[in-house]
């Protein structure tokens, strides 16, 4: 991880969305099933929203700017799925209106 890398991460730390910060608040200090998630991480040249070392598992947040980025967006999530993790996306919509369907979702992919 070059320094770069781990500026623009701490960038996006610090100018979080409302729904990156209601999905911390849903994730962090092992609160989902007793699993550490870390956010705003490096991985494979890309910066991923959150992610479980433990279960390979990635959870990415999409506002309105990903829906002229479907292409990159797809590209991007099969190049990471072929280093063995999994990727779940959500809209930032769902995470701020409906939190319990997104965390079912995710516990649903922590168990398979």
């Amino acid at each position: 991880m070059t320094t770069e890398q781990r500026s623009f991460a701490r960038r996006l730390r610090r100018r979080a969305t409302p729904a990156e910060e209601v999905a911390w608040e849903l994730l962090r200090n092992r609160r989902l099933d007793g699993l550490r998630f870390r956010r705003q991480v490096p991985l494979l040249g890309y910066t991923v929203d959150f992610i479980c070392i433990e279960r390979r598992l990635i959870v990415e947040l999409d506002g309105v700017q990903h829906d002229n980025e479907q292409d990159y967006d797809t590209a991007r999530t099969q190049e990471i799925e072929r280093h063995g993790f999994t990727v779940l996306r959500f809209p930032n919509r769902q995470v701020l209106d409906d939190r319990d369907a997104v965390v079912a979702a995710i516990r649903a992919a922590l168990r398979n």
